[in-house]
């Protein structure tokens, strides 16, 4: 079975951020950091070259596939933000309803930029999908395990 290729790494998230091309993109990138830390009390850290996640926790499907992802994060990509949360946490139809302009999958939301959502908004679903996440995490009986950090 081929490994992950988005892990957690030491790669610096400044240097990241630093190496976001637009202007508006970085400094939106840098309020999001702002944001993501506050709402998770969780470090920025870099998964693969271009997410920054905070947290970890470990999945396990039936099909046998396992391995680690960031309990929540985003991708400043070059066409939109990319927001990584639980695609079923409790409100997340009705918040997304008063979130503002994006469009969004499973458990991506996309925004071009922050200037068109609502950071309070945000603010909760944030807290809203770490919450669900690790009440999913618990029920599996240590088939999954949470992995959390707090911020220094």
């Amino acid at each position: 079975m081929a490994a992950n290729k988005t892990v957690e790494n030491d790669l610096s998230v400044e240097d990241f951020i630093n190496s976001v091309e637009n202007e508006r993109k970085r400094d939106d990138t840098r309020l999001l950091v702002e944001i993501f830390e506050k709402q998770t009390d969780l470090p920025a850290k870099m998964w693969g070259p271009a997410i920054i996640g905070f947290g970890s926790c470990h999945y396990k499907y039936p099909s046998g596939r396992e391995g680690d992802m960031p309990l929540v994060g985003f991708s400043p990509r070059k066409q939109a933000i990319t927001l990584y949360l639980s695609e079923k946490f409790d409100g997340r139809d009705e918040m997304l309803d008063k979130f503002g302009k994006h469009t969004s999958s499973l458990a991506c939301i996309y925004v071009k930029k922050l200037d068109d959502i609502d950071l309070k908004v945000l603010e909760d679903m944030i807290k809203s999908s770490v919450k669900y996440t690790k009440s999913k995490l618990s029920e599996l009986n240590g088939h999954a395990v949470s992995h959390m950090q707090k911020k220094k």
